[in-house]
């Protein structure tokens, strides 16, 4: 059995600690995701699988996010009998890198804003474009018909969420932690 000492670097996700932490933010998502969804349809569903991806990008960086999105996915996919289509799994990357990204590159703006900038790009790109590519060739839909629906799902669900990563971020013992994490990281 490997010596695991306090503090090793782990892969993409720097420490042990930090993927424990995604590992929990994956869970997160698949339950919110495939579990607690409100569908509305064969294709619509209203819910916040996102939310922890998007929390893992703007905690632990792009790379993180990115990871979370992917392994997120693939599991949920796995477990509720789903085709995994690769064009949406790209798309649940894309949610995490571009709202870590954004989140990180925005230093200099407020911080509401910060998080509202990278709630609406990882949506905006992430779900509504690519995830609904996907979607309409693996279902043959009309895209422009999907697009507009999935837009107003996510004009719905990310404005709740851009509140939600708000309030979650802002905790002292959460954001201390993140700080310590990444500190101790060099990010």
């Amino acid at each position: 059995m490997p010596n695991i000492k306090r503090g090793r670097r782990v892969a993409v996700f720097g420490t042990l600690r930090i993927l424990t932490i995604s590992a929990v933010l994956c869970a997160m998502s698949i339950v919110l995701g495939k579990y607690l969804a409100i569908r509305g349809g064969d294709i619509l569903r209203f819910s916040f699988e996102n939310l922890p991806v998007i929390l893992s990008g703007m905690m632990f960086g792009p790379l993180v996010g990115g990871a979370v999105g992917v392994v997120a996915d693939l599991i949920g996919c796995l477990l509720v009998g789903y085709a995994i289509n690769p064009v949406v799994t790209v798309g649940a990357a894309l949610i995490g890198l571009l709202a870590g990204g954004a989140y990180r590159l925005t230093t200099k703006l407020s911080y509401g804003l910060r998080v509202i900038l990278s709630v609406v790009l990882a949506h905006l790109l992430g779900s509504v474009l690519v995830k609904t590519l996907g979607l309409a060739a693996f279902y043959a839909m009309p895209l422009g018909v999907l697009a507009l629906w999935r837009l107003l799902n996510y004009a719905i669900v990310g404005a709740l969420e851009a509140l939600l990563v708000y309030f979650i971020l802002r905790h002292k013992a959460l954001s201390s932690l993140i700080r310590r994490e990444n500190e101790r990281i060099g990010k």
